[in-house]
């Protein structure tokens, strides 16, 4: 309520023509949840379907017993990463919260302990790496080599999400120990049944279906990159359309669910009126989620069509920066205005694509600064800020100090890096 609110109120601040707000609050609620609904619907389905057959407590237990404790956090990072290069930062969200959660509550550490490097890994992948939307939409416009730019964004993102992640963490639970004190059920996965490990599922067929969306969406990037260098076909074959269909993430986690549908319920004498009750009971815990993302997205689209990004672009129209740091400059304020990375890095390519060509920078470098600035102080215009506080049952506070400092850290860390790399190859 307060967020849609805050959009009606900011669009008349704006000088918006009244008649027209509604229809902007519409539009960002719609555009927001148009795909996302189905993520999160089929994706807490199937968690939820993991989670009840013991799949999550199997993976969690098997984790534990190869890595120990002490080195969890690196594990759910580096795991987090592998699956974030070929997931969408939301899909990545869903699928990864009830395996983290599991793995928290049998080692019996904090949630957050592990959902910060979950999260630094997720987003270093999300805002530095093709096949992502934003590095690909801002490679295109700069004319960057999309290889040259996942290269140089793996070096950047791996050591920003170890900042992020891991370090950081140790400097988050000083400052801010209440968040730190979630270990029992989160409301976002509702109540967790006990689990016999006799009756659970094995390993293997538990993370086939928790990445089976994860192996679909994969399959899709790989064949577009070898047999089409990265761009969609001008006169797609049978298989170029077959495989595009498959890796639509909402048809991807449809086709996932099925499968897991089969494999944690029917496959394992469980009766359809049971696996139902799972699915049931999954919708009803992502409820407020799904509405609170949805007022984010009518803030977030209000703030675009009463003009802020054009009177920022205006801003910084005839500034004197060096033009890398310019780049992440005019994202970071972009995104601190707008909410959206990806508007704010495809904003931010538009203004300074002309600088580039007369500086002689890399474009490859200036595709990393500009995704690096659109990570910067997630806060309450942004889905991500959302996700993170209702996954991880927090308050606003908790969540500026947490989720919003760990994206300004990883925005930092990863404008250093550009033009530490800069220096190195200029």
């Amino acid at each position: 309520m307060s967020l849609v609110l805050t959009a009606f109120v900011t669009a008349v601040l704006l000088g918006m023509p009244l008649g027209t707000i509604a229809t902007s609050v519409m539009n960002g609620i719609g555009s927001q949840l148009g795909e996302l609904s189905m993520v999160f619907g089929f994706g807490a389905m199937l968690g939820r379907l993991v989670s009840d057959s013991g799949g999550a407590y199997i993976i969690a237990h098997t984790l534990i017993d190869k890595f120990g404790r002490s080195r969890l956090q690196l594990a759910v990072m580096v795991a987090s990463f592998i699956l974030g290069i070929a997931l969408f930062f939301e899909v990545g969200m869903v699928l990864l919260v009830p395996i983290v959660f599991a793995i928290a509550v049998e080692a019996g550490v904090s949630i957050l302990y592990l959902g910060i490097p979950m999260a630094a890994a997720l987003s270093v992948t999300h805002g530095f790496l093709p096949p992502h939307p934003a590095p690909v939409a801002i490679a295109q416009v700069l004319g960057a080599n999309d290889g040259k730019v996942l290269l140089f964004g793996i070096i950047i993102a791996l050591v920003a999400a170890y900042i992020a992640g891991p370090l950081f963490t140790k400097i988050a639970r000083r400052y801010a120990p209440g968040a730190f004190k979630m270990t029992g059920n989160l409301s976002s996965i509702g109540e967790v049944k006990e689990v016999d490990p006799a009756k659970a599922p094995s390993f293997g067929v538990s993370v086939l279906t928790a990445l089976f969306p994860v192996i679909l969406l994969a399959i899709t990037t790989i064949y577009t990159l070898s047999v089409h260098g990265g761009t969609a076909p001008k006169n797609p074959s049978m298989i170029d359309s077959i495989i595009e269909f498959i890796g639509s993430p909402s048809v991807a986690m449809l086709i996932s669910l099925l499968f897991a549908m089969w494999s944690m319920g029917w496959a394992r004498g469980k009766k359809t009126p049971e696996i139902m009750e799972s699915l049931e009971n999954a919708v009803k815990s992502i409820a407020m989620l799904l509405l609170v993302i949805g007022g984010g997205g009518a803030f977030k689209q209000v703030l675009i069509d009463g003009g802020v990004g054009k009177e920022v672009a205006i801003m910084f129209q005839h500034s004197n920066f060096s033009p890398l740091l310019l780049g992440w400059l005019v994202a970071v304020v972009l995104r601190i205005a707008l909410g959206s990375a990806t508007v704010a890095s495809l904003t931010a390519a538009g203004i300074v694509a002309p600088l580039m060509a007369a500086s002689g920078v890399d474009p490859s470098l200036m595709v990393l600064a500009i995704g690096a600035g659109s990570l910067a102080a997630s806060h309450v215009n942004d889905a991500g800020f959302w996700m993170f506080r209702e996954y991880f049952d927090l308050t606003v506070k908790e969540t500026l100090q947490t989720w919003t400092v760990l994206e300004s850290v990883i925005s930092v860390v990863g404008i250093v890096m550009v033009l530490g790399l800069n220096l190195l190859f200029h």
